[in-house]
């Protein structure tokens, strides 16, 4: 199970591309509010019904843990205290952690990338401290999964089936898709 987590402010491409694709791969994918509605409003003013509010995910069930970025989600993300406990235990217990744009530097700022390859948003490096620092699109180091921004989400999106499912399920997502 993924778990896509939607603070009000979430970027929506980046957001909604890694559960369109994820689904499409058939891979679990769940959007989770970290407000007290399941109605989260995007940051270009797209409403969201998730399927779950924080408070009532069980992250026992969870593989992989996605945040997308955006202004202010991203904020909003990094001052989630239940949600920060969740990102130091998945990446304590080696689980899957998947951030976006500016929301890798909810993880810079727990420490979690230290001595960690990753990458961000342009302007967000000072943020991530002690990270190895990459202008790639898309970085994999260990469990942690990151990319730059809005026009990345596919290939980010792309990346997470790779490491939950297989080269091959990629490949066909690619031919559906005509990427």
């Amino acid at each position: 199970m993924v778990y896509v987590h939607l603070a009000d402010g979430f970027e929506e491409i980046e957001a909604l591309t890694v559960v369109d694709v994820l689904r499409r791969g058939e891979i679990a994918v769940e959007m989770v509010s970290m407000t007290e509605s399941r109605t989260v409003r995007g940051a270009h003013d797209i409403v969201v019904t998730a399927d779950r509010l924080f408070r009532e995910t069980d992250y026992g069930k969870c593989d992989m843990i996605v945040l997308p970025g955006g202004m202010p989600g991203t904020a909003n993300l990094g001052e989630h205290e239940g949600l920060s406990k969740q990102l130091c235990a998945f990446a304590q217990n080696g689980k899957w952690i998947a951030a976006i744009c500016a929301a890798p530097s909810v993880l810079g700022k727990l420490s979690l990338l230290k001595g960690k390859r990753a990458t961000s948003y342009p302007g967000y490096e000072s943020q991530m401290i002690g990270v190895d620092y990459r202008e790639e699109r898309v970085v994999r180091d260990g469990n942690l999964i990151t990319s730059r921004g809005p026009g990345t989400a596919m290939e980010f999106a792309l990346e997470l089936v790779k490491v939950l499912k297989n080269d091959q399920t990629v490949s066909a997502l690619r031919n559906a898709m005509i990427i």
